[in-house]
Protein backbone atom coordinates (compact mmCIF):
# COMPACT_ATOMS: atom_id res chain seq x y z
CA UNK A 1 0.00 0.00 0.00
CA UNK A 2 1.50 3.05 -1.13
CA UNK A 3 2.45 5.91 1.28
CA UNK A 4 0.28 8.48 1.62
CA UNK A 5 2.07 11.94 0.37
CA UNK A 6 3.40 14.09 2.97
CA UNK A 7 1.48 17.24 3.00
CA UNK A 8 4.46 19.88 3.21
CA UNK A 9 3.83 22.23 6.30
CA UNK A 10 3.02 25.36 5.59
CA UNK A 11 5.87 27.24 6.99
CA UNK A 12 5.58 29.21 10.16
CA UNK A 13 5.46 32.88 9.79
CA UNK A 14 7.91 34.14 12.11
CA UNK A 15 6.87 37.31 14.29
CA UNK A 16 9.17 40.23 14.01
CA UNK A 17 8.78 41.53 17.64
CA UNK A 18 9.36 45.29 17.99
CA UNK A 19 12.45 45.96 19.82
CA UNK A 20 11.56 47.76 23.22
CA UNK A 21 11.86 50.81 23.30
CA UNK A 22 14.89 51.55 25.28
CA UNK A 23 14.82 54.33 27.78
CA UNK A 24 17.48 56.61 27.27
CA UNK A 25 19.94 58.15 29.36
CA UNK A 26 20.02 61.35 30.77
CA UNK A 27 23.71 60.85 29.55
CA UNK A 28 22.50 60.57 25.90
CA UNK A 29 20.17 63.13 26.37
CA UNK A 30 22.79 65.99 27.43
CA UNK A 31 24.84 64.87 24.30
CA UNK A 32 22.29 65.47 21.99
CA UNK A 33 21.57 68.91 23.56
CA UNK A 34 25.11 69.50 23.56
CA UNK A 35 25.53 68.54 19.47
CA UNK A 36 22.13 70.80 19.17
CA UNK A 37 23.66 73.49 20.26
CA UNK A 38 26.56 73.63 18.45
CA UNK A 39 24.79 73.05 15.32
CA UNK A 40 23.01 76.17 16.34
CA UNK A 41 26.26 78.12 16.38
CA UNK A 42 27.47 76.62 13.49
CA UNK A 43 28.19 78.98 9.88
CA UNK A 44 24.55 77.73 8.91
CA UNK A 45 22.86 77.44 12.16
CA UNK A 46 20.37 79.71 13.55
CA UNK A 47 21.11 83.48 12.96
CA UNK A 48 20.05 84.62 16.36
CA UNK A 49 22.33 81.89 18.03
CA UNK A 50 25.14 82.69 16.11
CA UNK A 51 25.02 86.79 16.75
CA UNK A 52 24.93 85.58 20.85
CA UNK A 53 27.81 86.35 23.27
CA UNK A 54 27.79 86.00 27.10
CA UNK A 55 26.85 89.21 27.53
CA UNK A 56 23.91 89.33 25.64
CA UNK A 57 22.87 86.27 27.63
CA UNK A 58 22.57 87.59 31.30
CA UNK A 59 19.27 88.27 30.88
CA UNK A 60 17.92 85.27 29.65
CA UNK A 61 20.44 83.17 32.15
CA UNK A 62 18.83 85.24 35.15
CA UNK A 63 15.08 85.04 33.74
CA UNK A 64 15.52 81.31 33.17
CA UNK A 65 16.65 80.82 36.86
CA UNK A 66 13.62 83.04 38.16
CA UNK A 67 11.25 81.28 35.66
CA UNK A 68 12.38 77.93 37.61
CA UNK A 69 10.94 79.48 41.09
CA UNK A 70 7.83 79.69 39.61
CA UNK A 71 7.39 76.53 38.12
CA UNK A 72 8.87 74.98 41.49
CA UNK A 73 5.77 76.88 43.31
CA UNK A 74 3.00 76.35 41.02
CA UNK A 75 3.29 72.54 41.89
CA UNK A 76 3.56 71.94 38.06
CA UNK A 77 6.06 69.21 37.56
CA UNK A 78 5.97 69.23 33.92
CA UNK A 79 6.49 72.88 33.70
CA UNK A 80 9.42 72.79 36.72
CA UNK A 81 11.13 69.91 34.14
CA UNK A 82 10.39 72.47 31.28
CA UNK A 83 11.75 75.60 33.34
CA UNK A 84 14.94 73.21 34.49
CA UNK A 85 15.85 72.26 31.04
CA UNK A 86 15.71 76.36 29.77
CA UNK A 87 18.07 76.73 32.48
CA UNK A 88 20.01 73.76 31.64
CA UNK A 89 19.92 74.74 27.97
CA UNK A 90 21.70 78.69 29.18
CA UNK A 91 24.53 76.31 30.63
CA UNK A 92 24.93 74.13 26.88
CA UNK A 93 24.86 78.13 25.36
CA UNK A 94 27.44 79.63 27.24
CA UNK A 95 30.29 76.26 27.75
CA UNK A 96 29.36 76.18 23.83
CA UNK A 97 30.69 79.66 23.37
CA UNK A 98 33.64 79.44 25.57
CA UNK A 99 34.58 76.77 23.36
CA UNK A 100 34.54 78.12 20.11
CA UNK A 101 36.50 80.99 21.60
CA UNK A 102 39.61 77.89 22.73
CA UNK A 103 38.88 78.85 26.72
CA UNK A 104 36.87 75.89 28.11
CA UNK A 105 34.63 73.58 27.19
CA UNK A 106 31.70 72.27 28.71
CA UNK A 107 33.76 69.23 29.78
CA UNK A 108 35.94 71.39 32.10
CA UNK A 109 32.50 72.88 33.62
CA UNK A 110 30.81 69.20 34.51
CA UNK A 111 34.33 67.94 35.78
CA UNK A 112 35.00 71.03 38.12
CA UNK A 113 31.97 70.78 39.37
CA UNK A 114 31.99 67.33 39.88
CA UNK A 115 35.40 66.79 41.48
CA UNK A 116 34.36 70.33 43.56
CA UNK A 117 31.70 68.42 45.23
CA UNK A 118 33.60 64.97 45.78
CA UNK A 119 36.19 67.51 47.72
CA UNK A 120 33.83 69.14 49.65
CA UNK A 121 32.04 66.43 50.92
CA UNK A 122 34.56 64.31 52.67
CA UNK A 123 32.10 63.32 55.53
CA UNK A 124 30.83 60.92 52.16
CA UNK A 125 33.80 60.26 49.47
CA UNK A 126 37.08 60.54 53.02
CA UNK A 127 37.66 60.02 56.04
CA UNK A 128 36.28 63.15 57.91
CA UNK A 129 32.75 63.10 60.02
CA UNK A 130 29.89 65.29 60.05
CA UNK A 131 27.41 64.59 63.03
CA UNK A 132 24.80 67.25 61.16
CA UNK A 133 23.78 69.97 58.51
CA UNK A 134 25.45 72.28 60.73
CA UNK A 135 29.11 70.07 60.84
CA UNK A 136 28.67 69.88 56.51
CA UNK A 137 28.57 73.70 56.45
CA UNK A 138 31.28 74.79 58.85
CA UNK A 139 33.27 72.14 56.89
CA UNK A 140 31.97 73.34 53.71
CA UNK A 141 33.42 76.85 54.33
CA UNK A 142 36.58 75.36 55.83
CA UNK A 143 37.35 73.87 52.36
CA UNK A 144 36.08 76.44 50.55
CA UNK A 145 38.65 78.91 52.34
CA UNK A 146 41.57 76.53 51.54
CA UNK A 147 40.62 76.17 48.30
CA UNK A 148 40.59 79.90 47.82
CA UNK A 149 43.94 80.26 49.66
CA UNK A 150 45.52 77.87 47.26
CA UNK A 151 44.46 80.02 44.39
CA UNK A 152 45.83 82.96 46.13
CA UNK A 153 48.84 81.38 46.50
CA UNK A 154 48.98 80.07 42.45
CA UNK A 155 48.21 83.49 41.43
CA UNK A 156 51.18 85.30 43.66
CA UNK A 157 53.72 82.69 42.63
CA UNK A 158 52.83 83.19 38.98
CA UNK A 159 52.41 86.93 39.63
CA UNK A 160 55.82 87.07 41.00
CA UNK A 161 56.96 88.46 44.18
CA UNK A 162 54.62 90.57 45.98
CA UNK A 163 52.51 90.66 49.28
CA UNK A 164 49.66 88.11 49.05
CA UNK A 165 46.20 89.47 49.70
CA UNK A 166 44.57 87.36 52.83
CA UNK A 167 41.51 85.34 51.97
CA UNK A 168 38.22 86.31 53.59
CA UNK A 169 35.33 83.82 54.27
CA UNK A 170 33.41 86.45 52.69
CA UNK A 171 35.06 85.81 49.23
CA UNK A 172 33.19 84.45 46.26
CA UNK A 173 30.35 86.71 46.79
CA UNK A 174 29.30 87.94 43.61
CA UNK A 175 28.63 92.01 44.42
CA UNK A 176 26.61 91.63 41.23
CA UNK A 177 24.09 89.92 43.33
CA UNK A 178 20.97 92.16 43.82
CA UNK A 179 21.10 93.88 47.16
CA UNK A 180 18.78 91.38 48.81
CA UNK A 181 20.77 88.42 48.10
CA UNK A 182 23.73 89.78 48.22
CA UNK A 183 23.16 90.86 52.51
CA UNK A 184 21.46 87.07 52.94
CA UNK A 185 24.71 85.37 51.64
CA UNK A 186 27.02 87.74 53.53
CA UNK A 187 24.94 87.24 56.61
CA UNK A 188 24.65 83.20 56.10
CA UNK A 189 28.36 82.85 55.88
CA UNK A 190 29.41 84.69 58.98
CA UNK A 191 26.97 82.74 60.85
CA UNK A 192 28.34 79.60 59.46
CA UNK A 193 31.31 79.90 61.89
CA UNK A 194 29.21 81.25 64.93
CA UNK A 195 29.50 85.21 64.40
CA UNK A 196 24.69 84.92 64.76
CA UNK A 197 22.34 85.91 67.17
CA UNK A 198 21.89 83.27 70.04
CA UNK A 199 18.09 84.03 69.66
CA UNK A 200 15.20 85.10 67.49
CA UNK A 201 14.60 87.91 70.14
CA UNK A 202 18.09 89.36 69.44
CA UNK A 203 17.51 89.75 65.86
CA UNK A 204 13.86 91.14 66.58
CA UNK A 205 15.29 93.66 68.79
CA UNK A 206 18.14 94.64 66.52
CA UNK A 207 15.39 95.19 63.99
CA UNK A 208 13.54 97.44 66.10
CA UNK A 209 16.85 99.73 67.01
CA UNK A 210 17.27 100.27 63.66
CA UNK A 211 14.00 101.37 62.95
CA UNK A 212 13.53 103.51 65.73
CA UNK A 213 16.83 104.99 64.43
CA UNK A 214 14.32 106.40 61.11
CA UNK A 215 11.48 107.20 63.73
CA UNK A 216 13.90 110.02 65.05
CA UNK A 217 12.88 114.02 63.90
CA UNK A 218 14.30 113.71 60.20
CA UNK A 219 14.35 117.60 59.99
CA UNK A 220 18.29 117.87 61.01
CA UNK A 221 18.96 114.48 59.19
CA UNK A 222 20.97 114.64 55.41
CA UNK A 223 19.28 112.27 52.55
CA UNK A 224 22.59 110.75 52.56
CA UNK A 225 22.27 109.21 56.58
CA UNK A 226 18.62 108.87 55.71
CA UNK A 227 19.38 106.43 52.96
CA UNK A 228 21.84 105.08 55.51
CA UNK A 229 19.53 104.20 58.10
CA UNK A 230 17.39 102.54 56.21
CA UNK A 231 19.71 100.34 54.38
CA UNK A 232 20.34 99.02 57.96
CA UNK A 233 16.61 98.22 58.81
CA UNK A 234 16.91 96.84 55.61
CA UNK A 235 19.77 94.25 56.00
CA UNK A 236 18.53 93.61 59.61
CA UNK A 237 15.02 92.13 58.10
CA UNK A 238 17.14 90.10 55.31
CA UNK A 239 19.18 88.90 58.33
CA UNK A 240 15.73 87.61 60.54
CA UNK A 241 14.57 86.23 57.58
CA UNK A 242 17.60 83.97 57.22
CA UNK A 243 17.32 83.07 61.26
CA UNK A 244 14.13 82.09 60.55
CA UNK A 245 15.34 80.44 57.99
CA UNK A 246 13.40 81.82 54.90
CA UNK A 247 14.74 83.48 51.80
CA UNK A 248 14.27 87.08 51.77
CA UNK A 249 14.46 87.22 48.20
CA UNK A 250 11.79 84.23 47.54
CA UNK A 251 9.60 85.68 50.51
CA UNK A 252 9.45 89.41 48.76
CA UNK A 253 8.79 87.74 45.62
CA UNK A 254 5.70 86.50 46.94
CA UNK A 255 4.51 89.50 48.80
CA UNK A 256 5.41 91.60 45.93
CA UNK A 257 2.66 89.07 43.60
CA UNK A 258 -0.12 89.29 46.31
CA UNK A 259 0.19 93.08 46.47
CA UNK A 260 -0.16 92.83 42.72
CA UNK A 261 -3.12 90.84 42.78
CA UNK A 262 -4.60 92.89 45.29
CA UNK A 263 -3.98 96.50 43.28
CA UNK A 264 -5.11 95.14 40.33
CA UNK A 265 -8.44 93.88 42.07
CA UNK A 266 -9.19 97.23 43.19
CA UNK A 267 -8.32 98.07 40.12
CA UNK A 268 -11.33 96.02 38.71
CA UNK A 269 -13.87 97.10 41.17
CA UNK A 270 -13.19 100.26 40.50
CA UNK A 271 -14.02 100.01 37.00
CA UNK A 272 -16.70 97.57 37.30
CA UNK A 273 -18.38 101.02 39.12
CA UNK A 274 -17.64 102.71 36.46
CA UNK A 275 -14.76 104.65 37.70
CA UNK A 276 -11.31 104.88 37.41
CA UNK A 277 -9.07 103.49 39.83
CA UNK A 278 -6.89 106.85 40.42
CA UNK A 279 -9.90 109.28 40.51
CA UNK A 280 -10.93 107.78 44.21
CA UNK A 281 -10.31 109.11 47.19
CA UNK A 282 -7.74 107.80 49.98
CA UNK A 283 -10.66 106.07 52.37
CA UNK A 284 -12.14 104.26 49.84
CA UNK A 285 -8.81 103.07 47.61
CA UNK A 286 -8.54 101.46 51.69
CA UNK A 287 -11.91 100.14 51.28
CA UNK A 288 -11.41 98.28 48.08
CA UNK A 289 -7.89 97.28 49.41
CA UNK A 290 -10.01 95.39 52.40
CA UNK A 291 -11.99 93.84 49.42
CA UNK A 292 -9.68 92.69 47.99
CA UNK A 293 -7.77 91.04 50.68
CA UNK A 294 -10.95 89.42 52.24
CA UNK A 295 -12.11 88.21 48.35
CA UNK A 296 -8.30 86.89 48.55
CA UNK A 297 -8.65 85.45 51.70
CA UNK A 298 -11.73 83.45 51.37
CA UNK A 299 -10.65 82.14 48.24
CA UNK A 300 -7.49 80.70 49.94
CA UNK A 301 -9.72 79.08 52.62
CA UNK A 302 -12.24 77.49 49.82
CA UNK A 303 -8.80 75.94 47.85
CA UNK A 304 -7.75 74.91 51.17
CA UNK A 305 -11.41 73.34 52.36
CA UNK A 306 -11.68 69.58 51.17
CA UNK A 307 -14.73 69.05 49.02
CA UNK A 308 -17.83 67.92 51.44
CA UNK A 309 -19.72 66.89 48.47
CA UNK A 310 -16.80 64.05 47.70
CA UNK A 311 -16.67 62.50 51.32
CA UNK A 312 -18.60 59.85 51.80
Amino acid sequence: MPKPKKVPEKPKKTRVRPARSRRESAGEWFERLVELQARLRAPQGCPWDIEQTHLTLRTYLIEEAYEVLEALESGDDAKFAEELGDLLLQVVFHAQIATEQGRFTLQDVVREIHQKMVRRHPHVFGEKSARNAAEVLKNWEQIKAEERRAKSAEKGSAGGAGEMEASSLLDGIPHTLPAVMEGFQLTRRASRIGFDWESVEGVIEKLQEELSELRKPRESTCSRQVEEETGDVLFAAVNLARFLKVDPEIALKRTNAKFSARFREMERIARASGRKLADLPRDEMESLWDRAKGAEQSAGQAARTPNAAGKR
